[in-house]
């Protein structure tokens, strides 16, 4: 059963197309990244799924519901959730509240929300000993957990997360890495927007290549040998 399917998308700002006939899908408890230089489209995909972005031509589906037409605020509602780049998180409220937030759809079922709230300090244990502190005063890695953690919150069909590692240190990679392992490995599934290609391939079952705002390569990662794997770079510039 496919939770994303993505067909035919073009999508752009102004007059312009960014992404052209974009076509891609992701299966129940899967992982899938979507790798690319600077200025490929990557981030378009998402934002257009998202509803963020304004849609040319296609299709955008998450579990049976199309979500072409719809507002970004109704998309979010469980259909489709955003880890930006950036993080982009409330600097004066706290951990905790920033988690929240991601719940406000589900405000009234606390016992949802407490629950949610639970898995996500299960998966990242450092958060609930820091729950009262404002976000502002966690280090880039711990702020990308909120981030990622916020997500979860809305508890979302599909979880989109945009260039999750950039400006973190090797080992916090790592760390992110292993958390995204975990959610595929509940039954999320994932499109994981990346340039670095060794955590796309320690995450994700499939990935896809863009270029140009078109998508020029698909592969199982266990199938990407030295080969391929200077092939990927070679597009990633």
């Amino acid at each position: 059963m496919k939770t994303l399917t993505v067909s035919s998308l073009s999508a752009g700002y102004g007059r312009f197309d960014v992404v052209r006939d974009v076509s891609l899908d992701i299966g129940q408890g899967e992982a899938v990244a979507l790798l690319g230089p600077n200025g490929a489209g990557k981030t378009t995909v998402v934002r257009s799924i998202m509803g963020m972005v304004r849609h040319r031509r296609g299709s955008v589906v998450v579990n049976g519901t199309e979500l072409i037409g719809m507002a970004t605020h109704q998309i979010a509602r469980g259909h489709a959730a955003l880890v930006p780049e950036g993080r982009r998180l409330f600097g004066n409220q706290s951990v905790e509240d920033n988690l929240i937030l991601g719940a406000l759809h589900l405000r009234r079922d606390k016992a949802r929300v407490a629950a949610l709230l639970d898995s996500v300090y299960e998966l990242f244990p450092v958060l609930r000993a820091y729950r009262a502190r404002p976000s502002t005063a966690l280090s880039g890695g711990e702020q990308q957990m909120v981030a990622i953690g916020r997500m979860m919150m809305s508890d979302p069909d599909v979880m989109l997360l945009d260039e999750p590692s950039l400006g973190l240190a090797p080992l916090v990679i790592e760390a992110i890495g292993k958390a995204l392992r975990q959610l595929r490995e509940q039954g999320r599934s994932l499109l994981l927007v990346e340039q670095r290609v060794d955590l796309a391939l320690s995450v994700c079952d499939r990935l896809y290549v863009m270029s140009g705002g078109r998508l020029v390569r698909e592969n199982r990662c266990q199938d990407v040998d030295p080969e391929g794997r200077a092939l990927i770079d070679a597009y990633l510039g």
